[in-house]
């Protein structure tokens, strides 16, 4: 009774499910691998944060990289903020979502070096064209405390578009910063959170370390669905049997039935 499975519709179902079993168990690794390194970058935020601000010129220098552990590290930096050099980045939103643009002004060191700093977050106008109400920088030699953070590039998702108002800018990227302002700056960037003072731009919010998402759930589902497959299959070929020898069954009383009848009619008076 199971000849039916060589059937073509039986066979390309078949091959589907065993097509399916091993892709389900990838999609699940590849969500787990997610998984895992959303905790891995939660962990080292979480590190980064909570440990002791160093100087800024310990983890950084001119046309360095900021590496992966220094990314939100605290860092202090002294010096003299640098209004001339200042711009604003654009696309930029607030915890709450608003529109509007980073305030990015150069901080020069005592050794004459700089270091950009992300002052905070100003709302947009009407007119994008224009350089926006900036509150203008503390005067004289300040101490800074911020979250270093590694250059933006291109591959951040934010293209560096060509025609731009003056002092706008899509990225905040040191070597371009440096190449107009002929000095040079560490690399990276210091983003504020002490002092803020009032009236100064809105502190960047720190980054959410808390949630790990939902990558280990939709790994399991992953993993439930191509168990479920072969089961599903055996499911299904036991009620194909199921229906296939009960309509034999009543095929075959169907036929029983009509052969007494046809033998009552035949028989004599």
């Amino acid at each position: 009774m199971y000849r039916f499975l060589l059937s073509r519709q039986w066979v390309i179902t078949t091959l589907v499910g065993l097509a399916l079993i091993p892709v389900m168990i990838k999609l699940g690794f590849w969500q787990l691998h997610r998984h895992e390194h959303r905790v891995a970058r939660n962990g080292q935020i979480a590190r980064s944060l909570s440990a002791d601000p160093v100087p800024v010129t310990e983890l950084t220098a001119p046309g360095r990289t900021v590496t992966h552990d220094a990314v939100w590290r605290a860092v202090t930096a002294s010096g003299t903020y640098d209004p001339r050099g200042e711009v604003v980045v654009r696309m930029r939103t607030d915890s709450d979502g608003n529109q509007g643009y980073f305030v990015l002004t150069p901080l020069v060191l005592e050794d004459g070096r700089a270091v950009l700093v992300n002052r905070g977050w100003v709302p947009a106008d009407g007119d994008l064209t224009r350089f926006p109400d900036v509150p203008a920088a503390p005067a004289g030699k300040v101490t800074v405390t911020g979250r270093l953070k590694a250059d933006e590039t291109t591959a951040s998702g934010i293209k560096n578009t060509a025609g731009l108002p003056p002092r706008q800018v899509m990225l905040i990227n040191s070597e371009q910063r440096a190449a107009q302002l002929h000095r040079p700056l560490l690399g990276g960037y210091v983003e504020l959170t002490e002092p803020a003072g009032k009236g100064q731009p809105k502190p960047v919010a720190a980054p959410d370390h808390s949630s790990i998402g939902p990558h280990m759930a939709y790994a399991v589902q992953w993993w439930l669905f191509a168990a479920f497959v072969p089961v599903g299959w055996v499911i299904l070929v036991r009620r194909e049997r199921r229906d296939r020898l009960a309509a034999a069954t009543g095929a075959q009383e169907s036929a029983e039935a009509d052969a007494g009848a046809a033998r009552t009619a035949a028989a004599p008076e």
